[in-house]
């Protein structure tokens, strides 16, 4: 079945449906028919009602989300007061999520096109289709993984090397960084959809998002252990009362704009982590009765995951007093040139 190697949305529909096959294949491990056919009466005797989700709702999370995002790339683009490193790379995690948005209304709308018959499911065109939304996406995933990775860094020079920190984080600097980060990306989504199967994928996407989410982790909680340090040390070298404010100022500032980060990587994680343990349990048990449970709520774990790209433009609007106003005057046409 061509379809069930598909990293999509209907794939991994299609997916959950072939794990009840009595066929031998290469994930059941060489059993026979028979006790396929056996596993499969099993999990369809325990088979818990797989939970539908609208596709109303889909469009609605993939419709706004897109618009969100758009306005975050546009409010910094044409803001220079937010022409600086930290939100170049909130702009391009906004762009990716504008990516998957998109990707994510389309894939839903030509799913609506092949159930009522003005698609073929598997025809030539819609396979090539297929190959590019599942492209886009995985470049949508490690390009929010690297961007929050970036934003990390750029944080902990910013509190620790303040000082140096625009001798390091220069324009030149972040538009190289931000060059690497969305070449990379589209070459690698695009030989990992087009040269591997369906399990190979799964198990380096479930790899890359493991080392990924422990080594920023460990870069934020680093980060902070040394902010409480530095705190100290800041109260106890600040002597007179106008520097200690100033100081001050600059530290929650700085302190701010982390933990700002620091939620929208919780949100991301938050939105993404049943996803890939539903990837888990397609490689790990397949046929396991109480894993098929977990694997009915698979439509309510794409609504979380494309609510991670409907979340983090309200995060921004919330923390940032600067975008906030931006988003203001770009909904109220002030002082924008070509809202006149």
């Amino acid at each position: 079945d061509d379809a069930s190697s598909k990293f999509s949305y209907q794939a991994l529909r299609e997916t959950r449906q072939d794990s009840r096959r009595p066929t031998i294949t290469p994930q059941h491990g060489g059993k026979t028919t028979n006790q396929l056919t056996m596993n499969a009466t099993t999990a369809n005797q325990s088979d818990c009602l797989e939970v539908k989700v609208p596709v109303s709702l889909f469009f609605i999370i993939g419709v706004v989300s897109l618009a969100e995002n758009m306005l975050v790339v546009v409010a910094v683009i044409r803001n220079r007061n937010l022409h600086s490193p930290m939100y170049c790379f909130i702009c391009s995690l906004a762009a990716f999520n504008t990516i998957a948005s998109l990707t994510k209304t389309w894939e839903n709308l030509m799913i609506v096109f092949a159930n009522v018959g003005q698609l073929e499911k598997k025809g030539f065109s819609e396979k090539n289709l297929d190959d590019v939304m599942d492209s886009l996406l995985c470049m949508s995933f490690m390009g929010s993984i690297f961007s929050f990775l970036a934003i990390a860094v750029d944080r902990y020079i910013t509190i620790f090397h303040a000082l140096r920190y625009h001798n390091i984080m220069t324009m030149q600097r972040t538009k190289a960084v931000l060059g690497v980060i969305w070449i990379s990306c589209g070459v690698s989504a695009v030989l990992m959809v087009r040269f591997f199967d369906s399990k190979l994928i799964m198990i380096c996407f479930v790899v890359f998002f493991v080392v990924s989410l422990a080594i920023i982790c460990f870069l934020y909680i680093y980060m902070f252990m040394l902010a409480r340090i530095h705190a100290r040390k800041i109260a106890a070298l600040s002597t007179s009362g106008r520097g200690k404010c100033r100081r001050q100022r600059w530290w929650g500032s700085s302190m701010r704009g982390s933990l700002t980060l620091t939620i929208l990587f919780g949100v991301f994680v938050v939105c993404w982590t049943p996803f890939f343990l539903h990837l888990i349990i397609i490689m790990v048990c397949p046929m396991n009765p109480y894993c098929e449970c977990y694997r009915s709520l698979f439509q309510l774990h794409v609504v979380l995951l494309m609510s991670h790209a409907l979340i983090d433009p309200a995060i921004y609007a919330f923390r940032s007093a600067e975008l906030r106003h931006t988003f203001r005057k770009m909904l109220l046409c002030s002082d924008w040139n070509w809202c006149s």
